[in-house]
């Protein structure tokens, strides 16, 4: 009996299990299929992506040389310009230096607000930028004068471009237009030089034609 039962459960069931297996074998074949299909899309989609980033690489390869190749020229005209800079500074202050003679002349030159006659004055003013030089400014003039050596011992200043010349004695200073022939400024006098020329009214210097005093001729005499 139990195997009737059982013969007549397996035939039961057995159109069934046959459904099941029919149904599962069209989806196993279709999902392959639909990873081939997926597969070259992929790929297809893969390539047009590597050819732009190739092309960056390829650009980014080509760029560092052409900055190098217009580096060269601009790091030449630096050293180039440098180079000239050095020499024209050497040149300029190889001119600038003054002898000995001269940057003692130039200790003596008074300088500030000078008062000169007839209501004029000039300003002297030591330049800074090359020590041993000075400027001398007034109305209608300015020059950048040099200290030159004399034999005379007076102080001396020379604008050799403007052809302008500084005389300074003890008691006085005057300017003078070598180019032009006339003189800028007369009778100008710093607080130095007011003293000498009031010392100088008050016991003024002998002179070779005054009468020798008495105790001298006396002496002489005998």
């Amino acid at each position: 009996m139990k195997s009737l039962i059982l013969t007549s459960a397996l035939m039961l069931v057995a159109p069934g299990l046959a459904l099941a297996q029919a149904a599962a074998e069209p989806a196993k074949k279709s999902a392959p299929a639909a990873k081939k299909e997926a597969t070259p899309k992929k790929e297809a989609a893969a390539k047009p992506a590597a050819k732009p980033a190739a092309k960056s690489a390829e650009a980014k390869d080509k760029a560092p040389a052409k900055k190098t190749a217009k580096a060269e020229p601009t790091s030449s005209r630096q050293q180039l310009n440098t180079a000239a800079n050095q020499v024209a500074s050497g040149l300029i202050a190889a001119d600038a230096a003054l002898s000995p003679e001269e940057q003692a002349i130039a200790q003596k030159v008074h300088t500030g607000r000078i008062a000169c006659e007839l209501g004029a004055f000039v300003n002297v003013t030591a330049d800074a930028a090359t020590p041993g030089r000075f400027t001398i400014e007034g109305k209608g003039f300015k020059y950048h004068m040099t200290p030159v050596v004399t034999s005379t011992g007076a102080v001396r200043l020379e604008d050799a471009k403007g052809g302008a010349v500084w005389l300074q004695i003890a008691n006085k200073s005057m300017l003078m237009n070598q180019k032009l022939g006339q003189r800028l400024a007369d009778e100008c006098m710093s607080a130095e030089q007011t003293l000498v020329a009031e010392a100088a009214k008050k016991a003024p210097p002998q002179s070779v034609f005054d009468p020798a005093p008495a105790a001298t001729a006396t002496a002489t005499t005998k």
